[in-house]
């Protein structure tokens, strides 16, 4: 059979190309080897925001009384919060499905591998093979968990993220190593269900190490005050799971010291590791770098008709930037003339509770630039809407040029930020000023005001610190 687009797995860069691609009129096809939606609607960003909203009703039932409600003593029931996951992204999956015949896309089960001649030979679960051609084929196998060399995925003892969300029994202790986005969500949740949490990250910043300087301390002193141990400028030396209990030797990169964690899990949340293995790639000649496929601004390769996109090209691996991805590159395909990505105004989200949300620059990273900066920062302490809900941890940082005025980073740390990231993204692809962020009005009383309020302390004209 021959398409227009072909498009090597379902992921969120995935199937919104093979949408947008049959918007624009082309005869599509997408190849998926296990679940339409990829990792992350079966195994990431959907389920685990399943997990964590369960392990944050929670946390709200154990403080109920703060909020002038008598209930009785909670119990987390583990297997039917991973029952409640697993079926939520079952639903999402099934909704996939749904599009895919709604905008007429032909799906293929099986695994796909480029062959010469823009074909791709496809095996399904019976080991039968079957070829098809297309005029452009776009690459998008998303990512697995990384792992370290000495830290082998065993998927019972030492697991990955996949793992952590269909556990058959909840661990008493565990060691989190990787304080990045997935590391913390998943510390998050375990801990606030009970488990007693280790946390190690080699990075001397401590938790989400990639993000402002202020956020990582923040969230470091909220989750030690939580009773979370937090060994950050650290490494895992060994791990020995020869016993019941896996024995983890952890080094202090500081001044060498070395200690012994006794824990039941070991989740290895050290990163991403691209899925370009045996897809074909060396038959057609596909350039890779860094376990990565090189591109263009339109996710060309060096082949033509061969595209790739999301958590295999060297980008931000986001889903929400996969799905950007795909779009762009599909409209490009179709003739129409796509401004590239702006990799500089990629909101990024933890949804760990509090939340995280971040877009442009750090401050270090701005100062590093050579920006003159002038930088506003609220704490929720001072927010009505905070008090009244109970949630004043936190704060909303803001970063300007001082010379232009231009937002060049924001940074918060919060209940609900990850919905409220979205004004900044706007107003940094809009090119609004300090002032003009400023001179908008925002609504009484909402966790929002504190944009308005950090942007005002930034311009020394803040009201309520």
């Amino acid at each position: 059979m021959n398409f227009d687009i072909i498009v090597l797995g379902s992921g969120p860069g995935g199937y919104v190309a093979a949408i947008r691609a049959a918007q624009l009129g082309k005869k599509v096809a997408v190849v998926e080897k296990e679940s339409l939606g990829g990792v992350c609607l079966n195994w990431g960003c959907i389920p685990t925001k399943a997990l964590l909203k369960s392990a944050q009703v929670f946390n709200y039932i154990h403080h109920a009384a703060d909020y002038g409600i008598t209930v009785g003593e909670p119990k987390a029931e583990f297997s039917q919060m991973i029952s409640r996951s697993r079926s939520v992204a079952d639903g999402m999956s099934k909704g996939v499905n749904f599009l895919m015949k709604k905008n007429k896309i032909t799906v293929i089960e099986g695994y796909g591998r480029l062959a010469r001649g823009k074909k791709l030979v496809v095996t399904d679960k019976d080991g039968k093979k079957a070829e098809y051609t297309a005029d452009h084929i776009i690459i998008a196998t998303g990512g697995r968990a990384k792992e370290l060399p000495n830290l082998k995925i065993d998927g019972k003892k030492i697991i990955g993220y996949r793992e952590a969300m269909t556990l058959p029994l909840q661990p008493k202790k565990m060691v989190v190593v990787g304080a990045g986005a997935i590391g913390i969500e998943f510390a998050y949740f375990y801990h606030s269900i009970g488990t007693e949490v280790t946390i190690v990250e080699f990075l001397e910043q401590g938790l989400l190490p990639r993000e402002d300087a202020d956020v990582s301390k923040e969230l470091t002193k909220i989750y030690k005050k939580a009773g979370m141990n937090i060994l950050a400028n650290s490494a895992v030396e060994t791990v020995d799971t020869s016993g019941d209990q896996c024995k983890v030797t952890i080094k202090s990169r500081k001044d060498g010291s070395v200690q012994v964690v006794e824990c039941d899990i070991v989740l290895s949340a050290a990163g991403v590791t691209a899925n370009i293995e045996d897809i074909g790639l060396e038959a057609l000649g596909v350039e890779t770098e860094r376990g990565t496929i090189k591109v263009d601004n339109y996710y060309r390769t060096n082949v033509p008709g061969i595209y790739a996109i999301g958590d295999v090209i060297p980008t931000q691996a986001l889903a929400h930037v996969a799905s950007a991805e795909g779009i762009t590159c599909v409209e490009k395909i179709a003739g129409h003339h796509p401004e590239p990505m702006d990799y500089n105004n990629i909101p990024s989200c933890t949804y760990c509770w509090p939340e995280v949300a971040s877009v442009g620059l750090t401050e270090a990273q701005a100062r590093e630039a050579g920006y003159e900066l002038k930088i506003g920062k609220f704490p929720f302490s001072a927010s009505g809407k905070a008090s009244a809900s109970g949630a004043k941890e936190g704060f909303v940082k803001v970063i300007f040029d001082a010379k232009y005025g231009e937002l060049l980073g924001g940074h918060m740390v919060g209940a609900n930020v990850t919905e409220m990231i979205a004004e900044l993204v706007l107003a940094k692809k809009l090119e609004s000023t300090g002032h003009e962020i400023l001179k908008a009005v925002h609504p009484h009383p909402t966790m929002s005001e504190a944009v308005m309020e950090a942007t005002a302390a930034a311009y020394d004209e803040v009201i309520h610190l």
